[in-house]
């Protein structure tokens, strides 16, 4: 496929532009932790009498590299008849907890209240909510009645990236002020069982629930690591790659097993492609979405990366599973915590096909 040069982001002149900070970053899992061996006793009850192939691919379960992963119902929930109408109530409920919980963790580690917030970021796809969750939230978090609101929808696992470029823009946009943003999904609940896709079953073995909240600040004071401007690229042909299916009875995943391999093929060179308009200082660290664990693998290949180096992707997959948007911002979360220095570089592929990237300054 040809990749063309990016188009300069606004000023290329960085000088001018408003320098961005990282104040705080949280996480929160829901009350419901699944283990992967109970999530594949129940996964076989369920779906073994309705899928007779299921015994083919029930590795799928043993070899995602997941241990564990949180859920806003318990597991008593899936087998159920489950309609739009019960999987979006469970949403609402499940996710705006889950916002309130990273929001309010988040604003505790940048020292702020709620109503120093100005603009909130709100990223997420596995439901529909109007008025929309930080709505919900808004009451009981105490942001303030002028705060401005920017919902965003359909980004899928690529949320937490350009979620967090998004979130970093309007900081720049505003200078002074603080901007939230919380990238919540509540993947468990798209469990099918009237559609026995191999997709469905493979979601059912990688997806968890989760959120995450960043706090953002472009004061002059502010301290912390500089957040710089995120870039994305599109291959506009592999609209069938990822994404939803919208049925009468909610959204069935878009999953396609070719993931893996494209992501060997195509990366490296979207990267390159990308570099300038992400700038010439050199990378410590990759901080990546791990989709799952032979993508971790391909992204390794792709970019040159020495095997398993991808360490704290794969110990954000084996406790809390493939969580679109938010996993990310657990990776880095946990790079974070080992006090590293120089550049690292956020990366997620998503609907679209999309890969986007995020410089973090140290």
């Amino acid at each position: 496929m040809t990749l063309h040069q990016p188009l300069p982001v606004g000023d290329p002149n960085p000088a001018t532009d408003t320098p961005v900070r990282l104040l705080g970053l949280a996480t929160a899992l829901p009350p419901h932790i699944l283990r992967q061996t109970d999530v594949i006793a129940r996964a076989r009850e369920l779906l073994a009498p309705r899928y007779p192939q299921f015994d083919r691919i029930a590795a799928a379960f043993e070899n995602a590299g997941i241990d564990r992963r949180g859920s806003v119902v318990p597991m008593g929930w899936f087998g159920g008849a489950h309609g739009w109408k019960t999987r979006n109530d469970a949403y609402l409920a499940g996710a705006t907890a889950l916002f309130q919980d990273a929001a309010a963790r988040a604003l505790a580690a940048a020292g702020l209240a709620a109503d120093r917030i100005d603009t909130i970021v709100t990223v997420s796809s596995t439901g529909v909510a109007t008025p929309t969750i930080e709505a919900r939230a808004a009451r009981d978090m105490g942001f303030r009645p002028d705060v401005q609101r920017v919902p965003v929808f359909g980004l899928g696992c690529a949320g937490g990236v350009t979620g967090l470029s998004i979130a970093r823009d309007l900081a720049a946009a505003r200078p002074g002020s603080r901007v939230l943003m919380v990238a919540v999904e509540t993947c468990t609940l798209l469990f099918r069982m009237d559609r026995m896709d191999k997709a469905d079953i493979i979601a059912t073995a990688l997806f968890g629930d989760g959120a995450a909240a960043v706090v953002l600040g472009s004061g002059a004071g502010d301290t912390g690591p500089a957040v710089g401007r995120g870039v994305q690229h599109m291959w506009p042909t592999t609209l069938d790659i990822m994404g939803w299916d919208v049925d009468d009875t909610g959204l069935g995943v878009i999953f396609d097993r070719s993931i893996p391999a494209f992501a060997e093929a195509e990366l490296a060179a979207a990267y390159a492609a990308m570099q300038p308009a992400l700038g010439a200082a050199p990378v410590a660290r990759m901080v990546c979405h791990p989709g799952g664990a032979k993508v971790v693998t391909a992204i390794e290949a792709a970019l040159g990366l020495p095997g398993g180096s991808l360490d704290a992707e794969r110990d954000v997959l084996r406790d809390a599973g493939n969580m679109s948007a938010p996993t990310v911002l657990f990776v880095l979360e946990r790079v974070l915590a080992t006090r590293p220095s120089g550049r690292l570089m956020l990366s997620a592929l998503g609907p679209g096909f999309t890969l986007s990237m995020l410089p973090l300054d140290l």
